[in-house]
């Protein structure tokens, strides 16, 4: 993910892992729909999902921010019942935030090169500083 987020121009350098923290600094913050580590997205269950876009909401809505990206379609559909969702912006708000799908840069998603998927994460970038201004 941090190759990802750098190619975008998120942030000005690949972070390390253990860098994590430092995304705030540029305006990012990450959490999972799903708290449970797994080595594949179908090992969880809907239930999961939908618990997981609940405690989101509500971390949203308390948070507040303007954008909320979802990593992976599968669990925004799943989580916010989308069931016809497509990756990039969507109609709906999660917790006051617009919402934006994007792909998830798992090695098991391999239609989605590091450059695709920073494309659409630029998308994302420049919708994010559109509405900053």
């Amino acid at each position: 993910m941090q190759i990802t987020v750098h190619l975008s121009g998120f942030t000005p350098r690949r972070l390390a892992p253990a860098e994590q923290a430092e995304l705030l600094d540029h305006g990012l913050g990450i959490t999972n729909v799903v708290a449970r580590a797994t080595a594949r997205a179908d090992e969880l269950s809907a239930e999961e999902y939908r618990e997981g876009g609940r405690i989101l909401t509500a971390k949203v809505g308390q948070l507040r921010p303007r954008w909320l990206a979802v990593v992976g379609i599968t669990a925004y559909r799943t989580a916010f019942g989308e069931r016809r969702a497509r990756i990039g912006p969507q109609d709906r708000t999660v917790g006051g935030a617009r919402v934006w799908a994007l792909p998830n840069p798992s090695g098991l998603n391999a239609h989605w090169t590091a450059a695709t998927m920073a494309e659409e994460y630029a998308r994302l970038r420049a919708a994010v500083e559109e509405d900053a201004s």
